[in-house]
């Protein structure tokens, strides 16, 4: 027992070191990934771009990190985060200074698509940790990697104030050179993962097959839960990327304002993903899902109310009054809706490996890959619409659509298992939903 002391030690020491090093890293991923919330409006105003092309623009990235997730997250399972986590980094580094010298709408497309390799660092990160740390902790492991979120905040502090003195090009490059200084601080202070180093020794069984890796993506579960992912991470992503754009056009803020005001929503909705995973460890995840969705539904519902004027016909003639969402009523309901949304996040995070032990790479790679998608496929329809109709809440009404099905998918799919497992077996509890 006593022997044993030192080895527990020294896993309790590379597990912390693994989840600290993980957060800080994704982190800057992060603010790298979301980069263009903050120079893409001063790129829109140099290029004369109109709505639908800056969705297009700030979306590009989030384009590349959702769709690269899958792939990394098996990587990552077959050859160890440490590795996979470094060279992603670098990659998306390379990318991010190369933006800096794009002239064209063309050429920052381009850059754009290397810039969102940053964004592929969630699925590795998942797929590392949670090899450090037993079922019952993975749910609060996890939430506290997710508030490398949080890097949306920390561009929308420190962009703005780079961008106002210095230029846009220089934002890339400074957040080029922190990628490299990550990637380097990281590969000399972890570890491999437990399972890696494990295979070395002979004393696992090897990886599997590359298809065989792909096989739990034929479970509809698995798509569910990565549809939760596009609303509860993609919609997180999108109005990380949108809320400047919105201030500035809704209520005339600066930019500097406006990222202040955007980073202020997404600290909080990134910080609470820790305590949404401690949540979904106490309570379970079903809970915490169920109490997202029905906030979310409800805070979607009242942003979606446009300003309007209105005449009402009175006993002694018209009566006009105007409603509108004021800047401070919407902030607050923003916050609310990004606080649920970072503990919906953690939730669903919780489920993977809890179904899924064998295939967190895989099953989580395309949940975030889902709701990476989410993140760039939302701004693009949030310009459109804008372009469209002309209202600029009619963002948060396709939010809301979203939301409502989430919930009811979520609950009617919920009712179908219960039913199932009382026919079965009447003890079967599912620990995670």
């Amino acid at each position: 027992m006593t022997a044993n002391l030192p080895a527990a030690q020294s896993q309790d020491n590379s597990s912390r070191q693994a989840l600290v090093m993980s957060t800080i890293a994704f982190t800057v991923c992060f603010a790298v990934w979301t980069i263009f919330s903050i120079i893409g409006v001063r790129i829109k105003q140099e290029l004369a771009l109109n709505e639908t092309e800056f969705g297009l623009l700030v979306g590009t990235p989030i384009l590349t990190g959702s769709l690269v997730r899958m792939v990394l997250g098996i990587w990552t399972d077959r050859y160890g985060g440490r590795l996979v986590y470094t060279m992603t980094m670098l990659a998306a580094a390379v990318a991010t200074f190369l933006l800096a010298f794009a002239h064209t709408y063309q050429q920052m497309l381009v850059a754009a698509l290397g810039v969102g390799l940053a964004g592929g660092s969630f699925a590795v990160g998942v797929a590392y940790v949670s090899r450090f740390f037993p079922a019952g902790r993975q749910g609060t492991a996890l939430g506290i990697f997710g508030v490398g979120n949080v890097g949306a905040a920390v561009t929308k502090f420190l962009a703005p104030l780079v961008l106002l003195a210095w230029g846009w090009q220089s934002v890339a490059l400074i957040w080029a050179a922190a990628l490299v200084v990550m990637a380097i601080v990281f590969w000399f202070t972890t570890n491999d993962d437990p399972v890696i180093r494990a295979r070395r020794a002979g004393k696992a069984a090897p990886a599997r097959s590359f298809w065989q890796e792909f096989a739990p993506l034929k479970k509809l579960q698995v798509w569910r839960f990565a549809f939760y992912y596009f609303f509860a991470f993609g919609a997180f992503v999108a109005l990380s990327l949108w809320l400047p754009r919105y201030l500035i056009g809704v209520y005339g803020f600066g930019i500097a304002t406006a990222g202040m005001i955007g980073a202020a929503y997404s600290i909080p909705a990134s910080i609470f993903r820790a305590y949404g995973g401690v949540l979904s460890d106490r309570i379970g995840a079903r809970t915490v899902l169920y109490w997202t969705f029905s906030v979310s539904a409800v805070a979607t519902l009242v942003l979606s109310l446009p300003s309007a004027d209105y005449v009402v016909r009175g006993i002694s003639g018209p009566i006009p009054f105007h409603f509108e969402i004021g800047p401070l009523a919407f902030i607050a309901i923003a916050s609310v809706l990004g606080f649920f949304m970072s503990l919906g996040k953690a939730a669903i995070y919780k489920h993977i490996p809890v179904y899924y032990p064998q295939s967190v790479g895989a099953v989580g790679g395309v949940v975030g890959m889902i709701g990476g998608l989410g993140g760039f496929i939302l701004p693009i329809a949030f310009g459109a619409l804008n372009d469209v109709t002309g209202v600029w809440s009619s963002c948060f009404m396709l939010l809301f659509l979203i939301v409502v099905s989430c919930l009811v998918w979520m609950h009617f799919s919920i009712r179908r298992m219960e039913r199932a497992a009382a026919v079965k077996t009447p003890s079967l509890s599912y620990a995670a939903e």
